[in-house]
């Protein structure tokens, strides 16, 4: 498929990984092997997937995995709003 870098959706969610990773640094110690893996985990798995996918060599294979990247976005998000409360 190509250079997963140079995927627009990749760069943007590889950049929210570096912020989610600066941004967990803040949370409370006692939610390191809770929350904060978590939501770390959730973030980097968007990106992973997207490099995945676009490693496999068929666009069916990159829109499949680009699905699964789309369900670890909005695990995501409610890891987020779970963390304002």
């Amino acid at each position: 498929m190509g250079d997963y870098r140079k995927l627009g959706v990749w760069d943007k969610a590889h950049k929210l990984t570096l912020h989610i990773y600066q941004v967990t640094k803040g949370f409370p110690k006692d939610e390191v092997y809770g929350l904060t893996s978590q939501i770390r985990r959730s973030a980097m798995s968007v990106p992973s997937n997207l490099a995945e996918g676009s490693g496999r060599g068929s666009d069916g294979e990159l829109i499949r995995f680009a699905h699964i990247a789309a369900g670890s976005a909005h695990e995501l998000d409610y890891q987020i709003l779970l963390s304002y409360h």
